[in-house]
């Protein structure tokens, strides 16, 4: 049980002030009988970037997975597997009984991302959605029910149009996706195309997370490597120098 300790103590200082506190309160003591008795020993403390991200992570994962109002076990089982991916077994095992948990519960999407949304900062938000995006799209698509739900969580996360539509593209994929991901039409001239590229490279640099952590900032790699790729794409394509 006090394997615990060191994550109530971070992401919880932070949550359990709103309705992820609430949320993630009520798991724990799901989870552990005795969790009050936890909470109590690893006190409040200030949280850090990487449990308020983790914490995020796992209620709105659950809101995702609850989109079509039919969790499957073969979910859990792409959500465990990308959950490994990134953050490795004893971590993901630790994670994988919360989300049990929390999955159970009704998640007020709304309220829940406004409190992301005064809490984080826009970079670890993108990041936070492109995780979203990763798990929905784990079983080889992202349904439509998941995708409303996903679109919801962008707009009530602040996030900007044009971001919230590069990280969609990223994983639902049409032929203008790679002009979408670097946030331009497929009319650009190819001046426009590099200065795209240029500025989303910066935008979505893996260094804008870095404070959260070795395992979120590979995620980030991922995606920088994205926008990379839809670059090397068009250029191809057009044969631009």
């Amino acid at each position: 049980m006090s394997k615990f300790g060191k994550w109530l103590g971070g992401g919880l200082g932070w949550a359990m002030f709103g309705p992820i506190g609430g949320i993630i309160g009520f798991a724990l003591g799901s989870v552990l009988d005795d969790s009050k008795v936890v909470v109590e020993k690893a006190g409040v403390r200030s949280s850090d970037a990487r449990s308020d991200f983790t914490s995020s992570l796992l209620v709105l994962c659950a809101a995702v997975m609850r989109a079509d109002g039919n969790i499957l076990k073969s979910e859990l089982e792409f959500v465990k597997a990308f959950f490994v991916k990134h953050f490795g077994v004893e971590q993901t095992r630790e994670d994988m009984l919360l989300l049990r948990e929390i999955l159970k519960q009704d998640i007020p999407v709304q309220e829940v991302c406004g409190q992301i949304r005064q809490n984080m900062e826009y970079a670890s938000r993108v990041q936070l959605l492109h995780f979203l995006y990763g798990i929905a799209a784990a079983d080889g698509q992202v349904m439509g029910a998941e995708l409303q739900v996903l679109e919801f969580i962008a707009r009530a996360l602040g996030i900007q149009a044009g971001d919230a539509d590069s990280v969609k593209h990223m994983f639902v994929r049409n032929n203008e996706s790679n002009y979408r991901i670097l946030e331009i039409e497929p009319s650009a001239t190819d001046e426009e195309v590099k200065k795209a590229y240029r500025r989303m490279a910066v935008r979505f640099h893996p260094d804008k997370v870095s404070h959260l952590g070795e395992e979120y900032q590979q995620d980030a790699k991922e995606k920088f490597q994205k926008v990379q790729e839809a670059y090397e794409n068009i250029r191809k394509t057009r044969g631009i120098a």
